[in-house]
Protein backbone atom coordinates (compact mmCIF):
# COMPACT_ATOMS: atom_id res chain seq x y z
CA UNK A 1 0.00 0.00 0.00
CA UNK A 2 1.14 3.59 -1.02
CA UNK A 3 0.24 4.18 3.29
CA UNK A 4 4.27 2.63 3.56
CA UNK A 5 5.98 5.10 1.51
CA UNK A 6 4.55 7.89 2.86
CA UNK A 7 5.53 6.97 6.40
CA UNK A 8 9.08 5.72 5.13
CA UNK A 9 9.69 9.69 3.42
CA UNK A 10 7.46 11.26 6.59
CA UNK A 11 10.17 9.66 8.91
CA UNK A 12 13.64 10.79 6.65
CA UNK A 13 15.46 13.03 8.55
CA UNK A 14 15.88 16.62 6.63
CA UNK A 15 12.14 16.43 5.50
CA UNK A 16 9.61 18.87 6.23
CA UNK A 17 6.42 17.89 8.04
CA UNK A 18 3.61 17.92 5.40
CA UNK A 19 3.23 14.92 2.85
CA UNK A 20 1.49 16.78 -0.17
CA UNK A 21 -0.62 15.38 -2.82
CA UNK A 22 2.81 15.24 -5.32
CA UNK A 23 4.23 13.10 -2.64
CA UNK A 24 0.66 10.91 -2.36
CA UNK A 25 0.58 10.71 -6.30
CA UNK A 26 4.03 9.42 -6.44
CA UNK A 27 3.72 6.77 -3.76
CA UNK A 28 0.83 5.48 -5.38
CA UNK A 29 2.36 5.20 -8.76
CA UNK A 30 5.57 3.49 -6.83
CA UNK A 31 3.06 0.78 -5.19
CA UNK A 32 1.17 0.51 -8.71
CA UNK A 33 5.08 -0.10 -10.45
CA UNK A 34 5.20 -2.65 -7.93
CA UNK A 35 8.25 -1.13 -6.04
CA UNK A 36 8.63 -2.94 -3.22
CA UNK A 37 8.17 -0.93 0.20
CA UNK A 38 11.32 -1.91 1.18
CA UNK A 39 13.24 -0.81 -1.81
CA UNK A 40 11.39 2.55 -1.20
CA UNK A 41 12.93 3.06 1.98
CA UNK A 42 16.35 2.13 1.00
CA UNK A 43 16.42 5.43 -1.02
CA UNK A 44 15.01 7.73 1.37
CA UNK A 45 18.03 5.81 3.94
CA UNK A 46 20.52 6.26 1.00
CA UNK A 47 19.54 10.49 0.31
CA UNK A 48 19.28 11.38 3.98
CA UNK A 49 23.07 9.64 4.43
CA UNK A 50 24.46 11.51 1.58
CA UNK A 51 22.83 14.40 3.52
CA UNK A 52 24.25 14.00 7.42
CA UNK A 53 27.60 12.99 5.65
CA UNK A 54 28.05 16.50 4.38
CA UNK A 55 31.29 17.88 5.92
CA UNK A 56 30.68 19.99 8.39
CA UNK A 57 31.86 23.17 6.71
CA UNK A 58 29.59 22.73 3.40
CA UNK A 59 26.74 25.26 3.85
CA UNK A 60 23.59 23.82 4.88
CA UNK A 61 21.10 21.59 2.91
CA UNK A 62 17.55 23.30 2.40
CA UNK A 63 14.88 21.16 3.66
CA UNK A 64 13.87 18.59 1.75
CA UNK A 65 10.23 19.31 1.02
CA UNK A 66 8.68 16.72 -1.54
CA UNK A 67 9.14 12.94 -2.19
CA UNK A 68 9.93 13.59 -5.38
CA UNK A 69 13.44 14.73 -4.17
CA UNK A 70 14.46 11.00 -3.60
CA UNK A 71 12.61 10.10 -7.25
CA UNK A 72 16.11 9.82 -8.77
CA UNK A 73 17.69 7.59 -6.00
CA UNK A 74 14.92 5.17 -6.12
CA UNK A 75 16.14 4.87 -9.60
CA UNK A 76 19.68 4.38 -8.60
CA UNK A 77 19.12 1.99 -5.54
CA UNK A 78 16.50 -0.65 -8.32
CA UNK A 79 19.59 -0.90 -10.28
CA UNK A 80 21.82 -1.56 -7.53
CA UNK A 81 22.80 -4.66 -6.45
CA UNK A 82 23.30 -3.57 -2.51
CA UNK A 83 22.53 -5.99 0.42
CA UNK A 84 20.00 -5.18 2.91
CA UNK A 85 23.10 -4.94 5.33
CA UNK A 86 24.34 -2.03 3.53
CA UNK A 87 21.24 -0.40 4.04
CA UNK A 88 20.88 -1.33 8.06
CA UNK A 89 24.25 0.41 8.17
CA UNK A 90 23.22 3.86 6.75
CA UNK A 91 20.47 3.16 9.33
CA UNK A 92 22.21 2.81 12.05
CA UNK A 93 25.06 5.50 11.09
CA UNK A 94 21.81 8.32 9.98
CA UNK A 95 20.93 7.67 13.78
CA UNK A 96 23.80 8.07 15.38
CA UNK A 97 24.69 11.07 13.12
CA UNK A 98 21.22 12.50 13.57
CA UNK A 99 21.75 12.11 17.71
CA UNK A 100 25.35 14.09 17.10
CA UNK A 101 22.96 17.16 15.12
Amino acid sequence: MCAGFLEAYRMTPGKCGAVRRPDRLLADQLHHRGVPLETAENPLTLAAARRLARPADAPPLGTIRSLAYCSPVIEEVLRLQAGPECFRHLRHRIAQLTLLR
